[in-house]
């Protein structure tokens, strides 16, 4: 069977290869010159089911609230005209209570888990070498008790098998050393030595690669204007380099999936939410982080991948506007530096901004919709990185015919 890809980030990527591993003839569309150029480019690096909470819960619409006069908050809103908008905020915050906030995080988690063992075989298969480190995360804690709460809130994913180890300030510097820079700035943190690390970037440009050199076709700066459908099935894609046909297809666009589904069925909850990331080089004089870590007070998360320290922070609610300028890092910079002040070259950030494919459920969504040789692979969120080898196993699954790994329940359109 051909299967035509439409996105080239790590979703559409690793749902290639997984296709491609079945059998299939494969097509890849991307409008980009290379894969990975948009969401997938700078996000935090981590591989995380131990951090695998939806981001909907009871405290949020305050912090959302709060963010119209403030800029130094992890989520940040900025009212919009757009009609999408609201409809998505509207269903978001019915999703911020307690009991659909366990919900979703239970989902989530089951998800990650998933798709963790599945990239461990990727790699197995493949060896792909993109600065993976299986050290572990950490999620720190400034205050006693913030400390506390946290880890009362991580309760939910132990009840799930997680595991997790809680630490005073003087382990989390016996587990990594850079930390002792902190001083007594750092309360206490919990350890999730099963979590790791790795260049979502690097993997997916290798991955593609491997989808090339076993008989899988690119193709790259090929823009998508519309799908062509008869009502039943799509039976084409218009590009600026004409209609290409396969039998079927998987739409795993991230943000712009709503876009192309316009007008053949329902709407597509998937809604951008920018973050931001900073790339510090890493010299011979520095103390970089051993382990990848979240500073849970301000949100604020950091990963060593090779020889740079990936720094990534803020869900800004703006659209589809990508732009950013060097004021929008400067409390993320300080608070890392705080943490970490001799663990990079803080004198010359790249600064990157992305936007996230966000449901108001915090999963993606998946499987079939009108047309049934159209597959949903998008709506990966903040965890794209995380949930991409289990979602493309489960696309992969679903177009043999076979059922899924793990059960689907809140993660389909229909």
């Amino acid at each position: 069977m051909h299967v035509m890809v439409l996105g080239g980030g790590v979703i559409g990527v690793t749902t290639a290869y997984e296709l491609q591993k079945d059998g299939h003839e494969v097509t890849l569309i991307e409008r980009a010159a290379s894969v990975a150029e948009g969401t997938s480019f700078g996000n935090a690096g981590m591989i995380a089911p131990g951090h695998a909470f939806a981001w909907a819960s009871p405290k949020v619409p305050n912090i959302l609230l709060r963010s119209l006069w403030r800029d130094d908050l992890a989520f940040r809103v900025r009212l919009s005209a757009d009609p999408a908008f609201w409809r998505w905020c509207a269903r978001f915050l019915g999703q911020c209570t307690a009991e659909r906030a366990r919900r979703n995080t239970r989902r989530k988690h089951r998800l990650c888990t998933y798709s963790q063992a599945v990239l461990n075989e990727i790699v197995a298969e493949t060896g792909i070498d993109f600065d993976h480190s299986a050290n572990g995360l950490l999620f720190l804690h400034r205050s006693p008790a913030t400390f506390a709460q946290g880890v009362r809130n991580l309760s939910i994913l132990r009840e799930l098998g997680q595991e997790q180890q809680v630490l005073d300030r003087a382990g989390l510097a016996a587990l990594d050393p850079a930390l002792a820079q902190a001083g007594d700035k750092l309360a206490g943190g919990v350890y999730a030595p099963t979590d790791a690390t790795g260049d979502c970037h690097l993997f997916t440009v290798r991955l593609a690669e491997t989808v090339r050199q076993r008989g899988g076709t690119l193709r790259l700066g090929t823009t998508i204007r519309r799908l062509l459908s008869d009502g039943e099935r799509i039976t084409g894609v218009e590009t600026d380099q004409g209609t290409l046909t396969a039998d079927r297809y998987v739409l795993a666009l991230g943000v712009w999936s709503p876009h192309l589904l316009r007008g053949l069925d329902r709407w597509l909850p998937v809604y951008p939410v920018k973050g931001f990331s900073l790339t510090l080089p890493i010299g011979g004089n520095h103390l970089p982080p051993a382990i990848g870590a979240v500073d849970e007070d301000n949100l604020i998360a950091y990963s060593r991948l090779g020889d740079r320290l990936r720094v990534t922070a803020t869900a800004a609610f703006a659209g589809y506007d990508q732009s950013h300028r060097p004021a929008d890092f400067r409390v993320m910079l300080n608070k890392v530096q705080d943490l970490l002040p001799g663990g990079a070259d803080y004198t010359r950030p790249a600064y990157w901004a992305g936007l996230r494919p966000m449901t108001p459920e915090g999963t993606p969504i998946l499987g079939t919709g009108r047309q049934r040789n159209l597959v949903f692979n998008t709506g990966h969120g903040h965890v794209g990185w995380t949930m991409s080898c289990g979602a493309a196993r489960i696309t992969r699954d679903l177009i043999a015919g076979r059922p899924p790994e793990v059960p689907l329940d809140g993660m389909t359109l229909h």
